[in-house]
C-alpha cells in the first residue's frame, strides 16, 4: 500500500520542493504539508497520514515537541525526522520523543523514499552518516563506560571535535570532515572549552595533544 505522507517544514521552498519530488515518484501519496509544529499536530489529526516527515527547528512548536504530541495519541503515524541538525543531542531527543527515523537534509531521493517505506512498516532507520554514531552510543550505554577514552566528560561528538582541533583543523575544516553545520561545530567547540576549563584553542590543543589526541588526523 502506498504510504500517505504529511510534510512539516518551515522553509517553503524546501517544503514545496520535497512535496513535488516525492509526489513525482508515485511511491508515496503526499496528503498535505505544515509550516510549523503546531500545524503539523493539527494536520496529522485531520489527515491521518501513515508517515509525518518532520523538521526539527520550527517556530512556535518545534519538531521534537510536535513529534511527542503526535505519537501520544492512539494509533499514531510514524515520524521521520528530516533536518539539517545531526548533532547527537538532536538525534536522541527526536528518538526519545518517538520518532522512528532520522535523516539529514541532503539525503537523496532514494534514501528518503527508503526511509519513508521503512518507518511506515514499523522499522527504525538512520541515515548512513548517523548509523555508526548511534550504534556506538548505545554500545557505550550498555557497558556504562567509554573504554580508552580520555576526557570522559565529553560527548562522543565533542571528543571527535577535540581530536580534530588537536590535529590543527579550523572550525570550517572540522565541519567539512564531520558533515556538520558550522554553527554546530562552534557550539561543540564552546562546550569542549567549557568542560576542559581552557581559555582558548591553543590551550585546548596542548591539553588534547598531551593526552594523545590528534595524532591520526594531523596533516
Amino acid at each position: 500500500m502506498t504510504p500517505r505522507v504529511l510534510i512539516a517544514d518551515d522553509h517553503p521552498v524546501y517544503r514545496d520542493g520535497l512535496r513535488m519530488m516525492l509526489a513525482s515518484t508515485g511511491a508515496v501519496d503526499v496528503v498535505g504539508t505544515a509550516a510549523d509544529g503546531r500545524e503539523a499536530v493539527a494536520r496529522t489529526a485531520e489527515l491521518r497520514p501513515d508517515v509525518v516527515v518532520m523538521d526539527v527547528q520550527m517556530p512556535g512548536l518545534d519538531g521534537i515537541e510536535a513529534t511527542r504530541q503526535i505519537v501520544a495519541v492512539g494509533d499514531p503515524p510514524a515520524v521521520l525526522v528530516l533536518t539539517m541538525h545531526e548533532d547527537e543531542e538532536s538525534v536522541f531527543a527526536a528518538m526519545l520523543a518517538g520518532a522512528r527515523g532520522y535523516l539529514v537534509k541532503g539525503a537523496d531521493q532514494d534514501d528518503i523514499l527508503r526511509a519513508i517505506a521503512a518507518v511506515a512498516n514499523g522499522e527504525v532507520i538512520f541515515g548512513p552518516a548517523l548509523a555508526a554514531r548511534v550504534t556506538r552510543h548505545f554500545a557505550e550505554l550498555a557497558t556504562g563506560r567509554r573504554p580508552g577514552v580520555v576526557f570522559p566528560e565529553l560527548t562522543t561528538r565533542e571528543h571527535e571535535v577535540l581530536d580534530l582541533i588537536a590535529a590543527g583543523m579550523s572550525n570550517g575544516e572540522i565541519a567539512a570532515r564531520l558533515y556538520l553545520a558550522p554553527k554546530t561545530v562552534r557550539n561543540n567547540v564552546s562546550n569542549v572549552f567549557a568542560k576542559l576549563q581552557v581559555a582558548d584553542r591553543a590551550e585546548a590543543i596542548v591539553r588534547a595533544r598531551d593526552a594523545g589526541l590528534g595524532r591520526g588526523q594531523r596533516r
